[in-house]
């Protein structure tokens, strides 16, 4: 076909002139076969002229239009194609010969820079639509000057605040629409202000000033009202101040959940009996066994419970407390154990977890155990042995991980035998036991403890300092103390509250103790001599620390000569601590 040939002939003539394009350029013959590429198409396929030169298109690449050009005669322009990482624009012609399809041609044009640019673009102008919704604020003022510290912006929320037309503003220089501006300043300086008090329509507002520089050149400066009156930014710090005092509510509120009150540090007492019970609770807190505290009403049994749970391994867990003695049995079964959703009338919606659940991880100490109903005691026993709860009002059983520590002030032994408690609960209880002893029987401990509940007092209450003499304290070391710990602290208590004196004396002390309980009743009997002078001791060194190290004013705090005073500090070994 010599027409065919010529027009072919005459396309390479084209391609030859082409050759120096950057689009690529393919020609294939009726059947498809390519026949001539321009050197922009070798790169972009990536292949040599003889390895393209006699294969199918569809060989090739099977994104080209050129088989359905050479079908239908019809161009197919403008598609968007990969090859490799990169993007091109083809567009496809037929070749025709007297009204006869010959073969047909393909251009492809790289648009992969075009296509990032467009994207990028595309982002550029989304970021200025977000710049010009955030300048436009009605909530914060905004104003940009240029080097001669003319408007070259400004936003709607300024333009309300000063009373002025944005066009109005635009060009004329800031000193002329702002008053008492510094922008020009900012200018002249290159140094930003923040949070300036700057008087504007009549009112104190609090500005910031910053210059813009670009490359290390001072370009612009921006200014923004962030508050347009000072009592808006009083408002702010009072609700803040609000905001920081309910934010600290709730942390005092979880950490004396998952925190214990007291430590083994906090029981003050140095008898033997009490050392040997710090002891105890020392070693029992490293496993995970049950423990029952027994003492008198008032003898400190929730602190050593405290102080149990905060020297275990899980005093980073919750420590819950439960009072059996405090709630009839329907509410305490609910207290204990939890409820679901309309487990009975007045439920909480959505129902309430049970103390167990909420101290899983921890420790629950179960208060008054003695006094737990006997329906109750049934129960609390299939949670000691199967380590699980149920919900009232529920059908599903709770695995929970709890250390179990009871107290009671009253004699298991004796209502297991009456039929008042449950035996086999009192050996589930009883595995370990903690006897704390009455104060009557450690008087030894009460100069230590009577100091340690003054200071803790005077905190509290917050009033002024005081201190027990040697009179008062061998008072309160005669006092036979039924309430115990308890007692010691109501008393002390009520004489802060109403002796003014600094000093207290016996004087002041027995009015509150009645006179038949002054006797000293201990079966830690030591000699008087070596208590006294333990006593003696512990006051010299207490009237030292208040008076910070001066013997003379110590020694007519304890009323007593500076010969005897130095005589005493000689004796007990205190003189070398103090000169």
């Amino acid at each position: 076909m010599p027409g065919s040939t010529s027009k072919i002939e005459n396309a390479n003539l084209m391609l030859a002139a082409l050759d120096a394009s950057f689009c690529g350029i393919i020609v294939v013959d009726v059947d498809g076969q390519i026949v001539s590429v321009n050197e922009a198409a070798k790169r972009i396929f990536g292949q040599k002229e003889k390895d393209l030169l006699g294969c199918h298109i569809e060989n090739v690449s099977r994104g080209m239009y050129l088989t359905k050009v050479l079908k239908t005669g019809v161009c197919v322009t403008g598609q968007r194609m990969y090859i490799g990482e990169r993007c091109y624009i083809s567009n496809h012609l037929p070749i025709t010969y007297n009204g006869a399809i010959e073969g047909a041609v393909a251009v492809l044009q790289d648009i992969t820079e075009l296509q990032e640019t467009t994207k990028e673009l595309q982002s550029t102008r989304q970021v200025m639509k977000l710049l010009e919704t955030v300048l436009d604020s009605d909530y914060e003022c905004i104003v940009g000057v240029d080097t001669e510290a003319k408007i070259t912006m400004l936003n709607q929320a300024y333009c309300k605040f000063l009373g002025v037309k944005q066009e109005e503003a635009l060009g004329r220089n800031v000193q002329d629409v702002i008053e008492n501006t510094r922008l020009h300043i900012v200018l002249q300086t290159g140094h930003p202000e923040i949070g300036q008090i700057q008087r504007i329509n009549g009112h104190n507002a609090v500005c910031s000033r910053i210059p813009i520089k670009i490359d290390g050149k001072l370009v612009a400066a921006i200014g923004k009202v962030m508050f347009q009156d000072v009592s808006e930014l009083r408002s702010l710090i009072k609700k803040v101040g609000q905001l920081q005092s309910e934010l600290e509510y709730y942390k005092e509120e979880i950490k004396s959940y998952h925190e214990t009150s007291y430590s083994l540090q906090d029981i003050a007492g140095n008898s033997c009996s009490m050392r040997d019970l710090k002891k105890l609770t020392l070693r029992v807190a490293k496993n995970n066994s049950t423990v029952l505290i027994r003492g008198e009403s008032g003898t400190g049994k929730e602190l050593i419970a405290h102080a149990l749970h905060s020297s275990s391994p899980r005093s980073c867990g919750p420590f819950v407390k439960v009072n059996c003695a405090a709630m009839p049995e329907e509410l305490l079964e609910s207290e204990l154990f939890g409820y679901q959703d309309g487990a009975f009338t007045g439920a909480r919606k959505g129902g309430k977890l049970g103390k167990f659940e909420l101290a899983n991880k921890g420790t629950i100490f179960l208060d008054e155990i003695g006094d737990m109903p006997m329906n109750m005691q049934v129960k609390l026993l299939r949670v000691l042995q199967e380590k699980e709860v149920e919900r009232l009002g529920g059908n599903r059983t709770i695995k929970i991980d709890v250390r179990i520590v009871a107290a009671t002030n009253r004699n298991l032994e004796k209502m297991v035998q009456e039929h008042l408690f449950r035996e086999d609960l009192f050996y589930r209880l009883n595995v370990v036991s903690l006897n704390i002893p009455p104060l009557r029987e450690r008087p030894e401990d009460i100069p230590l403890l009577a100091d340690a509940v003054m200071k803790k007092l005077i905190r509290r209450l917050n009033c002024c300092r005081k201190a027990l003499d040697v009179s008062a304290i061998d008072c309160l070391t005669t006092y036979h103390w039924p309430g115990n710990v308890r007692e010691l602290e109501n008393v002390l208590e009520r004489i802060l509250n109403i002796v003014e004196d600094e000093i207290i004396t016996e004087d002041h002390v027995a009015p509150y103790l009645p006179k038949h309980d002054m006797v000293r009743v201990s079966k830690d009997v030591r000699p008087l001599k070596e208590v006294v002078e333990q006593l003696e001791k512990d006051m010299i060194l207490k009237a030292l620390e208040k008076t910070k190290g001066n013997c003379i004013t110590a020694s007519n705090l304890l009323q007593v000569s500076k010969s005897t005073f130095y005589e005493k500090m000689s004796r007990y070994g205190i003189y070398k601590k103090f000169n």
